[in-house]
C-alpha cells in the first residue's frame, strides 16, 4: 500500500514557475514508477509525465516538453515536478500516481493516487 500526498500548487502568472512535490508513505516507494497527471474542469484526466523507479528514464507528454521536469528522491520517498514557463492552459488539478508497471502511460496502469493539488495560471 502506498499513500501519496501532493503539495506545492497555487496561483501563478503566465511565464512563472511552480514546483510540486509528492510525498509517499511506505517502504516500497523505490519499486514504483511514478507519474503526474492533470485534470482541467470539464476535461478528462490526462497523462503529463512519468519517471522510472531509478529515475533514469522519463517520458513527457508533448505539451510540457522543455518546460516541465520530473525527478525523484528515493531516499526521501518523494517525487517532484518542476514547472517552468507556465501557461494558462496548464491550469488543472495535478495528481501524483504510483504504478507497479514498468512504463505506464495510461491512468489505468497506475495503482495509487494522491488527492491532487490545484495549479492556476493567470494570463
Amino acid at each position: 500500500q502506498v499513500q501519496l500526498v501532493e503539495s506545492g500548487g497555487g496561483l501563478v502568472q503566465a511565464g512563472g514557475s511552480l514546483r510540486l512535490s509528492c510525498a509517499a508513505s511506505g517502504r516500497t516507494f523505490s519499486s514504483y514508477s511514478m507519474g503526474w497527471f492533470r485534470q482541467a474542469p470539464g476535461k478528462e484526466r490526462e497523462f503529463v509525465v512519468r519517471i522510472s523507479v531509478s529515475g533514469a528514464r522519463t517520458y513527457y507528454t508533448d505539451s510540457v516538453k522543455g518546460r516541465f521536469t520530473i525527478s525523484r528522491d528515493n531516499a526521501k520517498n518523494t517525487v517532484y515536478l518542476q514547472m517552468n514557463s507556465l501557461k494558462p492552459e496548464d491550469t488543472a488539478v495535478y495528481y501524483c500516481a504510483a504504478a507497479r508497471a514498468i512504463a505506464p502511460t495510461s491512468r489505468y496502469e497506475f495503482n495509487y493516487w494522491g488527492q491532487g493539488t490545484q495549479v492556476t495560471v493567470s494570463s
